[in-house]
């Protein structure tokens, strides 16, 4: 947050009324990349109806709210930790000479 926004709203004394996906991280304690694919899984929905690639927002009475619902939280949790194990079996595929090699690990 830019200095001068972060100065003013501690004089009000309160959130903004829309969080940017940086911002709404924060809240939920995640990180921003993670943000997409709470929205891919449809646990946080963005205000309006913005653009794939554009800026998303958030309604902070919206998130704060959904932060007191354990259930929902408990989603959150198994929805990063799935999408990163995903992300993660992909970079274990390697191509060689146009070749797809999957690369196993041991389990011991």
């Amino acid at each position: 947050m830019k200095e001068e926004s972060h100065r003013f709203l501690s004089l009000l004394g309160q959130l903004p009324a829309r969080l940017t996906a940086e911002q709404a991280g924060w809240v939920l304690n995640c990180q921003p990349h993670d943000i997409p694919a709470l929205i891919a899984a449809r646990l946080l929905k963005p205000l309006g109806n913005p653009a794939q690639n554009g800026a998303k927002y958030f309604a902070t009475v919206d998130v704060l709210e959904l932060t007191k619902d354990r259930s929902w939280l408990v989603k959150v949790t198994n929805t990063i930790s799935q999408h990163w194990q995903k992300q993660n079996a992909r970079k274990k595929e390697t191509v060689t000479n146009g070749h797809v090699f999957i690369v196993a690990e041991s389990r011991g």
